[in-house]
């Protein structure tokens, strides 16, 4: 297992050295939790904001992580 401080350098890298390569592939993130969390709201009839998104999207990688250690369950979750 890496250390908590190589796992934050490796988050870091992802999000803010490899952004562009990312938006290519999905568009840009912010926007992609925003459209999320409509799609969401409108499928459970109730309003679910983007803060929730991101919640939910850490608690699955959790349960993920409780289930089978995986070194990118933190990564991501990070």
């Amino acid at each position: 297992m890496k250390k908590s401080k190589d796992i934050l350098k490796e988050a870091d890298r992802i999000v803010n050295g490899r952004s562009q390569e990312k938006h290519r592939q999905y568009g840009d993130f912010s926007e992609s939790m925003k459209c999320a969390a409509r799609i969401a709201s409108e499928m459970r009839g109730k309003k679910i904001d983007v803060h929730d998104m991101f919640c939910c999207m850490i608690a699955l990688k959790f349960s993920r992580q409780s289930f089978s250690f995986k070194e990118d369950n933190l990564l991501d979750a990070v």
